[in-house]
C-alpha cells in the first residue's frame, strides 16, 4: 500500500513539498527572530506543575536527542561508508533496531506523559494555545510513525538506506528523485510527509526553543529570590524567613529619625 503513486501528487509530495517546507521554516525561524525575539521561548509552566514535568520533559527530550542522533546517522551516512570501516550491514541494522526501540520508547513515554500532565492539571491546560493543539497532533502523528516505522522494519524487509536515505540525500543537494519514496511502506511514507509538514509549524509554534542554545547561560549573573513582605523569621511551608537577606541602600524612617535623650525630654 502506498499513500501516494506515481505521478503528480508523488511529485508535489517528495520533490515541492520539502523545498516549501523548508523555505517557511527558515523563513519562519528569521522573521521571528526579528519580530518575536523576546518570544522565542517554549513558555514554561514548570511553576504551575513540577512533579510530573520533572521526569517526563527529561526522558521525552533525551529521546529527541538520541532519536534525532539515529536519523542524522541512518539518513547521511551511505551503506558504504560503513561496510568500508568494517560494519556489516547485519550489525548496523541491529544497532539501528536496539537503538532506534529504545529511543522510541523514550519519546512515547515522555510524550505521553507530557499530555497526560497537559490535559490532567486546569493550570497547565489553560495555557494551551490553538498552535499548541496543532503542534502536539502533527507531532504526536510523527512520533507514531516513527515508532511503527521501526518496529515493522525489525525483519529489514523495507531497506531504508537503499531507498529512504538517498531520497533525503538527493533532496539536500537539490537533485530530488521522489520515485525512491514510491515502493516504500506507506509507514514510512507518512512519517516523511508529515515530518516535512512539521519543519513548516516548527517556527511558529513553541518548537521554536529546539533552536536556542544558552551558551550565555554558564556566564549570567545568578537571579536572586526574595520574599516579598512576609513575617520575619516565620519558618512555614514557604521559602525563606520574610527578612530580607541584604541591607538596605536608604535608611526607614524609623532607623533615621534622630533618637531625644531621655535627659533631654524631661521638663526643666
Amino acid at each position: 500500500m502506498n499513500v501516494l503513486a506515481a505521478g503528480t501528487l508523488s511529485v508535489a509530495a517528495y520533490s515541492v513539498l520539502p523545498y516549501v517546507a523548508l523555505a517557511v521554516g527558515i523563513g519562519g525561524l528569521i522573521w521571528r527572530k526579528k519580530t518575536d525575539r523576546f518570544g522565542w521561548t517554549a513558555r514554561s509552566t514548570e511553576l504551575l506543575e513540577s512533579r510530573v514535568l520533572r521526569y517526563a520533559s527529561v526522558l521525552f527530550h533525551f529521546g529527541v536527542l538520541a532519536a534525532i542522533g539515529g536519523h542524522v546517522l541512518g539518513i547521511l551516512i551511505p551503506q558504504s561508508w560503513t561496510e568500508a570501516i568494517g560494519l556489516s550491514e547485519e550489525a548496523y541494522h541491529v544497532l539501528a533496531v536496539v537503538g532506534g526501540i529504545s529511543a522510541g520508547f523514550a519519546v512515547v513515554v515522555g510524550f505521553a506523559a507530557l499530555m497526560y500532565r497537559r490535559v490532567r492539571f486546569p493550570r497547565v491546560r489553560v495555557t494551551t494555545t490553538r498552535m499548541d493543539v496543532v503542534t502536539f497532533v502533527v507531532l504526536g502523528v510523527a512520533i507514531a510513525t516513527g515508532m511503527l516505522a521501526t518496529l515493522i522494519n525489525i525483519p529489514d524487509t523495507v531497506h531504508y538506506r537503499e531507498s529512504v536515505a538517498p531520497y533525503f540525500r538527493q533532496i539536500f543537494i537539490l537533485d530530488p528523485e521522489p520515485s525512491l519514496m514510491e515502493g516504500v511502506n506507506w509507514v514510512f511514507q507518512t512519517h516523511v510527509i508529515v515530518v516535512w509538514f512539521l519543519y513548516a509549524l516548527w517556527p511558529f509554534s513553541r518548537l521554536i526553543h529546539a533552536f536556542t542554545v544558552p551558551v550565555g547561560y554558564i556566564w549570567r549573573s545568578p537571579i536572586v529570590y526574595r520574599p516579598r513582605g512576609g513575617r520575619s523569621g516565620a519558618r512555614t511551608g514557604t521559602y525563606g524567613s520574610g527578612a530580607p537577606d541584604y541591607s538596605p541602600s536608604i535608611p526607614s524612617s524609623r532607623t533615621s529619625r534622630p533618637k531625644t535623650s531621655e535627659k533631654a525630654a524631661q521638663p526643666h
